[in-house]
């Protein structure tokens, strides 16, 4: 079998599609993918496992912004090197992330939110799912654009996350969308406003946070990658199967279904893409005060 290192737990946005991925693989090749969650840490101890497996193809995992673009900055010293440690094989997702309060917050649109923390600062919490995620970004993002001081409460991975906010121990997230937009449609929450330049197509009658914001935007994103020292050919091979995958009607529904967008480029745009991300991403954490040791 070939082992997926999941880097967040089970059940959340990035899970679910790992996931769906990982199925249509199984279909295409004949091998049996097997996901593995290593979560913790903003997914830098499944990273870190990543980096540590053999270079024999038969141990694969999620590449993800959190560890690979955010992490560099964020973090002083990182068991891993975002771009030697590893074999960077291709794109899977993009998807947007979707701010969403409690239904106790008074606020119905992004200018109320903002007027509403503005008369109460330091009184309104922001939860995330770590440190260091673009769900955590989004939030000091936000806060930095609009001038509000809120308070960060991080989580390990967005399922507690989203229990806290639906108690109303929480005020806010600006979680990726899948989850979110589902508890926005079942009315247990009240979605604002997608993180993505322009509005998502599986909710197109959500605000994008640009249009109250102008030059907010943050995406999150899944790749392939595989320890360093990976053999061309399989980099290669992978990387094909990955496309066709991708290129499937079905499994684009699927993403669609969850909010993301199927992202089919190879290592070198990835790479390129990866150091752009990086330093879009470094002011934002250095103006959040958001390093950690």
């Amino acid at each position: 079998p070939i082992r997926f290192i999941g880097i967040f737990p089970p059940g959340g946005g990035t899970d679910i599609l790992s996931r769906l991925w990982c199925q249509k693989m199984g279909e295409i090749t004949g091998e049996q993918f097997i996901v593995e969650n290593r979560s913790g840490s903003a997914g830098n101890i499944g990273t870190e496992a990543i980096a540590r497996s053999a270079p024999d193809g038969r141990t694969i995992g999620l590449g993800s912004v959190a560890p690979l673009a955010i992490g560099p900055t964020l973090y002083k010293r990182l068991p891993f090197d975002a771009v030697k440690d590893f074999s960077h094989i291709g794109g899977l997702w993009q998807l947007p992330n979707l701010l969403v309060v409690n239904n106790d917050v008074p606020a119905r649109t992004v200018p109320e939110l903002i007027a509403l923390v503005k008369s109460k600062p330091g009184q309104f919490t922001y939860a995330s799912s770590g440190s260091g995620t673009t769900v955590h970004l989004s939030g000091a993002m936000f806060a930095a654009m609009a001038g509000l001081e809120m308070v960060h409460v991080p989580y390990r991975g967005g399922a507690p996350a989203h229990v806290d906010l639906l108690a109303g121990r929480v005020h806010m997230i600006f979680d990726n969308i899948p989850q979110a937009l589902a508890e926005a449609k079942e009315g247990r929450v009240r979605a604002l406003a997608v993180t993505g330049a322009k509005r998502s197509p599986q909710a197109p009658e959500i605000p994008a946070m640009a249009e109250f914001l102008p030059g907010f935007e943050i995406t999150s994103w899944g790749s392939v990658a595989a320890p360093a020292g990976l053999p061309a050919a399989m980099i290669e091979r992978i990387g094909a199967l990955t496309r066709q995958a991708l290129a499937t009607p079905e499994l684009k529904g699927r993403f669609e279904e969850n909010g993301a967008t199927t992202w089919p480029i190879g290592p070198a745009e990835l790479l390129a893409f990866r150091a752009a991300n990086e330093a879009a991403f470094a002011p934002v954490i250095r103006a959040a005060g958001a390093q950690v040791d």
